[in-house]
């Protein structure tokens, strides 16, 4: 076990805190989109959930978010404060950022939009700019502070929506499906800069991936969610899962993953 300090929300020993997700459930149109998904998620983790089309895999997210009405809960445990359960700060990573890829803003704009007051034809203080340009290169995209949305490839953009959701650090980091229409070595360079990032910030990561070779290299549990929990585990064990290699078509004697 670490005694390295938490840098994010406050401090813990890295490993002992824990996010209970308890018994979430969503009914949208009186049909049930997920039902009763419990998952504990420890700091320094990177958990995927992956599933068929229509699993309520991004649902869940929302309900985690509070974008759609459910029920059961979401609490925070800090080693530091026994017995105590707060709501957890979570930072967000959509699979795509809608807008104008003709207008000027720029990345250090984004930031400024949403971490600033001041509107942003009066310019980016210098604070936010010093505090983008820290979170960006904790995402390996220092180099894109000045940069106009609108000439970002999918892969420096998913690194940019990373950057602007550890500010602040949060306990939990929600991904979904954020390596979706990007190329190889984009996406190899995303899940490289957020496995780092969980150890630095010791982050409880939950990620929504179809990218079954990639995230298997780099998850350290699996949840196969179709409407409930199917299965979960380390990747060898979920990969390994009957229900898990029929649900997705795989030769059950010989798909590894690359």
């Amino acid at each position: 076990m670490s005694s390295d300090h938490h840098k994010g929300i406050a401090p813990h020993e890295c490993g002992q805190c824990c996010t209970h997700i308890d018994n979430i459930s969503v009914t949208l149109d009186r049909h049930p989109v997920i039902e009763d998904v419990s998952l504990h998620l420890h700091c320094g983790e990177l958990t995927t959930i992956v599933g068929p089309n229509g699993a309520g895999k991004s649902t869940l997210l929302r309900a985690l978010l509070g974008e759609v009405p459910h029920t059961g809960s979401i609490h925070f445990h800090p080693v530091f404060r026994p017995g105590r359960e707060d709501a957890p700060a979570i930072g967000y990573v959509p699979q795509n950022l809608e807008f104008d890829r003709f207008s000027p803003l720029s990345v250090s704009d984004l930031f400024a939009a949403s971490t600033s007051r001041i509107p942003i034809p009066l310019g980016c203080r210098r604070s936010v700019r010093k505090s983008a340009l820290s979170a960006l290169e904790n995402a390996e995209a220092g180099e894109l502070l000045d940069r106009r949305l609108g000439n970002l490839s999918g892969g420096e953009l998913q690194r940019v929506l990373l950057a602007l959701s550890l500010t602040p650090l949060p306990n939990l980091l929600l991904l979904d499906e954020p390596v979706s229409g990007i190329d190889l070595p984009g996406r190899e360079l995303f899940y490289r800069t957020v496995s780092e990032l969980r150890h630095r910030f010791d982050l409880s990561i939950l990620m929504v991936s179809h990218d079954l070779a990639g995230i298997a290299a780099v998850s350290d549990r699996i949840v196969f969610l179709d409407r409930r929990v199917i299965a979960v585990g380390t990747p060898q064990e979920v990969l390994a899962n009957t229900d898990f290699r029929h649900a997705f078509g795989l030769d059950l004697e010989n798909w590894r993953p690359a």
